[in-house]
C-alpha cells in the first residue's frame, strides 16, 4: 500500500497521508508523491479541488526526522530535496486547496495548511510549529504567511516555543474554516470540497491567483531554505537532532 494515495472524484483529487504507524512523519520519497499530486492538480483539467486528509488518529508529524537526519549527513540541502518540489508545486497552485485536519498536525503538518483555501479542523487537533525547538528555521513560506494570518506575536510565540494549538484556538485565530467534532471532520471538509467543485472553475482559479503572489512566495521559500540549510549544519542542530534521539531534552547553554 502506497504511504500516499491519490483518487479523483467528481472533480475532486483527494490526497491522503497513509503511514498512520509513523503519525504520517512525511519522508523525501513521500514529498515526491505529495509533489507529483499537486502538479497534477495545476496541470489536469479534469481536477477542480485539492483535498489533502491523513489516516490514523494524526493529520501529520511532520518530517521523518530519520530520514531528514541521514539526508542531512550526506550533505544535501534542502533545496536539493523533494520537499523543494512541493514547496514550488503549493506556490504555483491555482486549484483551491481543501484540508481535513485530525489529531497532530506538526511542523509541515501546520505550514502546508497556509497554503490551504479551506481548512476543517477536529475540536481537540494540536497544532504546532517547533522549528526553534529543533534548532531550524521556518519552512514552507510560514515565515510570511503565518504572521499575516496570526499575526506577528501570536506567530512568533508558535515558532519560539514550539506548543501546540488547539483546533478551537486555531480556528478561533483564524487558521481554520471550520471546528468541528474529530468523528466530522472528515465529512466537512468532502462537502466543502464538492461545494467549491461545483463552482465555476476558471473563476474560482483565477480568483485565488489574485489573492495569492506566487513569485513572492516561492522567494520566500528559497530564503527559508538557505536558513534551514544552514541551521541542519548548526552544533545547535546536532545537538537537538542527537537529543531528539536519545528522547531528552536539548541543551542550548552552550550555543552562541
Amino acid at each position: 500500500m502506497s504511504e500516499i494515495e491519490t483518487r479523483l472524484e467528481n472533480g475532486v483529487l483527494t490526497v491522503t497521508l497513509n503511514r498512520p504507524d509513523k503519525k504520517n512523519a512525511i519522508t523525501q520519497a513521500m514529498y515526491a508523491a505529495l509533489a507529483e499530486a499537486a502538479e497534477r492538480a495545476r496541470t489536469d483539467d479534469a481536477v477542480r479541488v485539492l483535498l489533502f486528509r491523513a489516516e490514523g488518529d494524526s493529520f501529520s508529524a511532520g518530517n521523518d526526522i530519520g530520514d531528514f537526519i541521514a539526508l542531512g549527513s550526506q550533505g544535501q540541502g534542502p533545496t536539493d530535496m523533494p520537499v523543494f518540489r512541493f514547496l514550488k508545486a503549493l506556490a504555483d497552485l491555482d486549484r483551491p486547496v481543501v484540508a481535513a485536519v485530525k489529531g497532530r498536525a506538526v511542523g509541515i503538518g501546520l505550514t502546508l495548511l497556509l497554503h490551504c483555501d479551506l481548512v476543517v479542523v477536529a475540536e481537540d487537533a494540536l497544532l504546532s510549529v517547533p522549528f526553534v525547538n529543533l534548532a531550524l528555521a521556518p519552512e514552507a513560506a510560514s515565515s510570511l504567511l503565518l504572521p499575516l494570518t496570526l499575526g506577528h506575536q501570536r506567530a512568533f510565540e508558535l515558532f519560539a516555543l514550539g506548543q501546540p494549538l488547539d483546533g478551537r484556538t486555531a480556528h478561533a485565530w483564524g487558521l481554520a474554516n471550520r471546528c468541528v467534532p474529530a468523528d466530522q471532520v472528515e465529512a466537512a471538509a468532502a462537502d466543502l470540497a464538492a461545494q467549491v467543485a461545483a463552482r465555476a472553475p476558471n473563476s474560482i482559479r483565477k480568483t485565488k491567483a489574485l489573492m495569492r503572489d506566487a513569485e513572492a512566495l516561492w522567494a520566500i521559500m528559497q530564503r527559508e531554505g538557505e536558513a534551514f540549510g544552514g541551521q541542519m549544519k548548526s552544533p545547535e542542530a546536532m545537538e537537538a537532532f542527537m537529543a531528539f534521539t536519545q528522547k531528552r531534552a536539548p541543551d542550548f547553554s552552550k550555543a552562541g
